[in-house]
């Protein structure tokens, strides 16, 4: 098959890229090239999306299968599948579960959770704010165009090599280095995601098979107790768990899910209740296979320790900050 992927240089399109090589296929990847290179034995053209008519020299190529991992900006969406839409027999597009209405209810599924509302034709891409809506709006010009020959993919989180968010990443690499450490909220508390590598083989098998439909695409579900003790044991270290409960953390400035003094995973509050918990009987029904947690944890550490431990995070705690909560939590008896 040719294959083309737009992006193919960072994280979850570099694993696409490489994945459709092992399996023989003839891949192309269209990026700016600013964020990192295609994988060796891909053609790779420079191409910036911004440019509406950036893709035009690619209209007549006879591509079986587009994969596009555009983030938010719904015009490079729509501009792809102008150019190419009408020609390719199968389009993925990436979108993402932040596209959901009610994050409440446990046990949703894609194809019947509601969605926000689309982000009007002049919404700021620029604004992260917009995100969710934005996804909604770029699904639904793959589904306008493509119709049944779209494939649409709801993630989540998604780890593993190359990630650069450094949000599971954080819990392998503070679980290597053992000793007391804050474990947020409920152990019992739901949580979902997914490796790279395991997404980009299902990518590649959509593609190949012509599976269409929206789906979720991560792990069953699983408490986050069991999820950092399989990762506990996964990376060797000699770890003391403190769980310290919602209401502490939160009292205490600690970020949920992700960012500046943050514990990741962490999605405090009943209006999150269902956010880990959806059902992805379809997506596994549909051919998608989920490796161990303690596979993903040590693959997860490796590029941790590629990045440097002791890096400045995008997500997580700093050794420093945990220490003055551990130290406040045992004061007030919550650990």
């Amino acid at each position: 098959m040719r294959i083309l992927v737009l992006g193919g240089t960072v994280f979850l399109s570099h694993a696409v890229a490489m994945r459709a090589l092992e399996r023989g296929h003839d891949v192309t990847c269209v990026a700016r090239g600013v964020s990192g290179s295609p994988p060796e034995g891909t053609r790779f053209l420079r191409v910036d999306r911004n440019d509406p008519d950036s893709l035009e020299p690619l209209r007549h190529e006879g591509f079986d299968a587009v994969v596009d991992v555009a983030t938010q900006a719904v015009t490079q969406v729509r501009a792809a599948l102008g150019v190419l839409g009408a020609q390719v027999p199968h389009w993925t597009y990436v979108s993402s579960r932040s596209v959901y209405a009610d994050e409440s209810t446990p046990g949703q599924r894609a194809t019947t959770t509601p969605r926000l509302a689309a982000a009007p034709i002049d919404a700021d891409e620029s604004d992260t704010g917009n995100y969710g809506q934005l996804k909604v709006a770029a699904e639904d010009a793959v589904l306008a165009a493509m119709e049944e020959r779209a494939f649409i993919v709801r993630p989540g989180l998604i780890v593993g090599n190359g990630d650069p968010s450094d949000r599971y990443g954080y819990w392998p690499a503070r679980m290597s280095l053992g000793g007391a450490i804050i474990c947020p909220g409920d152990p019992q508390a739901l949580v979902q995601l997914i490796d790279v590598e395991d997404l980009a083989a299902w990518i590649v098998l959509a593609a190949e098979e012509r599976i269409g439909g929206t789906f979720d695409a991560t792990c069953v579900p699983m408490p986050m107790g069991e999820v950092l003790a399989r990762t506990a044991s996964a990376c060797g270290g000699n770890v003391e768990p403190a769980w310290l409960d919602d209401q502490f953390l939160l009292e205490h400035a600690v970020e949920p899910w992700a960012g500046p003094r943050s514990l990741p995973l962490w999605t405090p509050g009943p209006e999150y209740a269902g956010f880990g918990s959806h059902d992805v009987t379809p997506a596994l029904d549909a051919g998608l296979t989920i490796r161990d947690i303690e596979t993903t944890a040590h693959t997860s550490l490796e590029w941790e320790r590629h990045l440097d431990l002791d890096r400045p995070r995008k997500a997580g705690l700093s050794r420093d900050e945990e220490r003055e909560l551990l130290a406040a939590g045992l004061t007030s008896g919550r650990s």
